[in-house]
């Protein structure tokens, strides 16, 4: 875990903030926060949150009483951190604050020796050639179905502010493919149903998308350098 003797950077648009042992940085809708956001914006709390040292751990604080944090982490998955709780801050993470006129994002990043290991590059290429990846147990991946992940998943892979948690419509990931609708159907319901027998829970029925998008995120099976296997737009 990322000790407190350890310095944060804190990121929120070209502007660049450094905390180190012993200090706190505040950010919210108050002149008084280290980062105001929107003086105006009455949907932003005035402390929305915090970054602080405590047990020798740097922690995200939400300082509200009212409104959550979104907190995307480096693989693109997204927690919500309610009112006065607080999350570890182990790893890159991204701090969305939900304003009533615009969405705000705070990058925070540590230095490289304070990292945990994190999981398995990712497998990444512009073909389809090449050998299968192995997702779960004897269930192999092929360069095909894995683009077909991309385009269904892209938006949680994009960066703020076009990251969004929530999976394509098949119709638009084939349109960006190039492909029939029916085909990505197909293939994305063969792959799901493989991946169920094989012990992967919850990608059938309600939400199913949405799980398999956590599990190919979580797996490190896709991530956001395979944006590039994406036609352009």
């Amino acid at each position: 875990m990322a000790g407190a003797r350890c310095t944060l950077t804190i990121g929120l648009g070209d502007q660049r903030y450094e905390v180190g042992e012993g200090e706190e940085l505040t950010f919210g809708r108050s002149p008084r926060t280290t980062l105001c956001l929107d003086p105006s914006d009455l949907g932003i709390s005035r402390v929305a949150g915090s970054f602080e040292a405590d047990a020798g751990v740097w922690w995200l604080v939400n300082k509200s009483t009212v409104r959550p944090l979104e907190v995307v982490d480096d693989v693109g998955i997204r927690t919500v951190l309610p009112p006065g709780r607080r999350l570890a801050v182990t790893a890159p993470i991204t701090v969305i604050v939900e304003g009533a006129m615009r969405r705000h994002a705070l990058t925070v990043d540590l230095p490289e020796e304070a990292l945990e290991g994190g999981p398995g590059g990712p497998i990444s290429g512009p073909h389809f050639e090449g050998n299968p990846t192995r997702a779960a147990s004897e269930v192999s991946i092929t360069s095909a179905d894995k683009v077909a992940l991309v385009a269904l998943f892209s938006g949680y892979l994009e960066p703020f502010p076009r990251y969004d948690p929530h999976p394509k419509s098949y119709a638009d990931a084939a349109a960006r493919l190039k492909w029939p609708r029916t085909t990505l159907v197909k293939r994305v319901e063969y792959m799901r149903t493989r991946l169920t027998n094989a012990g992967v829970p919850n990608l059938l029925g309600e939400n199913a998308l949405q799980h398999l998008a956590e599990w190919a995120l979580a797996t490190g099976l896709i991530s956001r350098t395979d944006l590039a296997l994406l036609p352009p737009r």
